[in-house]
């Protein structure tokens, strides 16, 4: 049978144990990358640059020579928030374009165009090569922007919402970036990116610790609207209850090897 001695001694142990255990570990999934070295190389995943859908909104603005027939093509300015990427006139507003259900656009003079599926170079080179064949301008310059491309970022970063997307490749680390950075408390290694895939809501889980993996992600490149969401770590989750992470404390066992310390001396002087 134990001896009280030998008991109060195996407590120390055990307590001093889980103390160690409890105030030295160092989490493992905090790191980015973790699989990198200096001067490591790793491929990317081949990118996907936006393209025209329903109920977008563009900027189309044609340039030339001669400003007043370019005006002929150009609609009434109007005042509109504007990505990082996109041009504005002198007074700092932009025409605006609202895409139909169909893909298509009303454009002054020209008339309907479907540009629906086609990139941001593509529209420019379109309405410009239509410009061109009708003899309309001679010399025309087309620019077009997005004005309404975002992504959604939710969970644990320090500002979740919406993200505007500044430009044609834009990854799912500049999303991250824009959204503050994950907090502490955020799981890297599990990342949650939703995404529409024919008709459906599709799923895919991005591994921040691991570059190789999230180079190759097929939502590296992140799309309209797409949705990331920053899972929160065991303890994040055990903080909604009162004492949820009362027990993987120091203090916790501290307090109870006292206990089962007092008991024994309680019955041994019985």
């Amino acid at each position: 049978m134990l001896s009280c001695k030998s008991f109060f001694k195996s407590i120390g142990v055990v307590g001093a144990m889980l103390l160690g255990l409890t105030s030295c570990h160092t989490p493992k999934d905090i790191t980015y990358f973790q699989d990198l070295s200096d001067g490591a190389r790793r491929e990317v995943s081949a990118p996907k640059e936006l393209v025209v859908t329903p109920d977008d909104r563009l900027s189309i603005t044609v340039h030339s020579k001669d400003p007043q027939l370019a005006m002929l093509f150009n609609l009434p300015i109007s005042s509109t928030r504007i990505g990082s990427n996109s041009t504005s006139n002198s007074s700092g507003q932009v025409a605006v374009y609202a895409v139909d259900a169909y893909g298509d656009i009303e454009f002054p003079v020209l008339g309907t165009l479907h540009i629906g599926g086609m990139k941001r170079t593509e529209v420019a080179e379109y309405v410009k090569r239509e410009l061109l064949q009708r003899n309309l301008v001679k010399d025309p310059t087309v620019v077009v922007d997005f004005l309404n491309r975002s992504v959604n970022v939710l969970g644990e970063v320090a500002h979740p919402g919406k993200v505007s997307i500044d430009r044609d490749r834009f990854t799912i680390l500049d999303a991250i970036a824009g959204a503050g950075d994950l907090t502490i408390q955020g799981k890297r290694a599990n990342v949650i990116v939703l995404r529409m895939e024919d008709g459906r809501q599709v799923a895919h889980t991005v591994d921040l610790t691991d570059a190789t993996a999230t180079l190759n992600s097929p939502v590296y490149y992140l799309q309209q609207n797409d949705v990331i969401y920053v899972e929160p770590t065991d303890v994040r989750k055990r903080q909604t209850t009162a004492n949820g992470n009362s027990v993987f404390t120091p203090s916790f066992w501290i307090s109870i090897a006292s206990f089962a310390t007092t008991v024994l001396l309680l019955i041994k002087n019985w």
